[in-house]
């Protein structure tokens, strides 16, 4: 019991002496607009998965489905349970000595500020690889990548996220409330001892990893769909190629955007925190970028799709009075043609088939 109770009053102890300061209706704007935003597109990305599923139950979408559902699940959870203790914090005026002797409240935020962070980082990284496999190789795709096999993909992404939630709890080592008093997290100031450095190290070094696959597989998939789509100007047209590019663009930029600082924030912590240039305010707007990213997920992965991409480019086509692109037609779906294009233009014998097609009819 002291060993659970001492590291969270020491902590009390070095906040006392910290000059982080944030506004206090600033930041309850700031998480209350950040919570409330997060929520309802979330909840209207969950709604749009679910008509999309009833309307198309092909074996090729049901793995890219499942998991943006997971994905966009995982950021409703997250938004729900760390804004409502943030909002909780904020209200009870940062007084952790009064609602968090036992140092329960803070190792359940931290838990759940880890757990979070990471599960939407492996997931994007997850469907970028599936992604890329059901781009490059789409018959693997297609009998390989079933649902049970996305499933235990699942269960085992999200129980190494709560595992690495978990390490501190396992080994003893409490979560420390922050400088700015508002959220907890692996100790981030005096870290002198190796496994606090390893904690912080693994987390950004996990999160950067996981950045770097989505980057590397997105940008594959994407150079892949280029090169189908020149290649299949004549048989397939052009329009069904650009709702998959510009989510991947969106994709890659949103993620990087919005994670790299607090990530390089925390690896730069953990290698050397005496030398850090790191202080409470930048640590702060990180921490909110990432959470930008827990927003725009479900406008990235599922809003940005075909049907708004198409009355956007009617708009900009009315607005500058150019015919830039052909868009006489866009078909069931992105990731169903791409698939279609990708079996094509590696069969040499169905390519023949289909120019021997027009051939045949002529004579007849």
């Amino acid at each position: 019991m002291n060993s659970s109770k001492s590291p969270g009053l020491a902590g009390f102890g070095i906040l006392k002496n910290t000059t982080c300061h944030t506004e206090k209706k600033i930041s309850v704007f700031f998480s209350i607009i950040f919570m409330t935003v997060g929520i309802l597109s979330n909840s209207l990305a969950i709604a749009i998965l679910m008509k999309a599923y009833q309307r198309f139950r092909q074996k090729s979408k049901a793995s890219f489905l499942l998991l943006a559902s997971s994905l966009v699940v995982t950021d409703l959870f997250g938004h729900l349970i760390n804004g409502a203790i943030a909002v909780f914090v904020y209200a009870s005026d940062k007084d952790w000595i009064r609602f968090n002797q036992s140092n329960i409240l803070c190792s359940v935020f931290g838990i759940c500020m880890v757990f979070f962070g990471l599960c939407p980082l492996f997931l994007g990284s997850v469907m970028a690889v599936e992604r890329c496999i059901g781009v490059t190789k789409p018959i693997f795709h297609s009998t390989k990548m079933t649902s049970k096999h996305v499933k235990m993909m699942l269960t085992m992404v999200c129980l190494f996220a709560v595992l690495i939630a978990l390490l501190p709890i396992l080994r003893f080592r409490a979560y420390q409330i922050q400088a700015s008093r508002t959220w907890c997290f692996y100790k981030t100031e005096h870290v002198e001892d190796w496994e606090d450095r390893f904690y912080l190290l693994l987390f950004s070094c996990l999160g950067l990893l996981a950045l770097a696959i989505s980057f590397l597989c997105n940008a594959v998939t994407g150079i892949t769909l280029l090169r189908v789509k020149f290649k299949s100007q004549q048989r397939q047209g052009r329009s069904h190629h650009f709702e998959m590019i510009i989510q991947l663009l969106a994709i890659m930029c949103v993620s990087c955007i919005c994670w790299s600082p607090f990530l390089v924030a925390m690896a730069r912590i953990g290698i050397n925190e005496s030398r850090s240039r790191e202080n409470c305010e930048t640590i702060i707007f990180a921490l909110r970028m990432a959470t930008w990213n827990q927003i725009l997920d479900p406008w990235v992965y599922i809003l940005l799709r075909k049907a708004v991409l198409k009355n956007l480019y009617k708009i900009t086509r009315g607005c500058c009075g150019v015919h830039i692109i052909n868009l006489h037609m866009w078909e069931l779906s992105s990731i169903k043609n791409s698939l279609k294009v990708a079996a094509i233009s590696e069969s040499p014998v169905s390519s023949k088939q289909i120019n021997l097609q027009p051939l045949s009819s002529m004579g007849q």
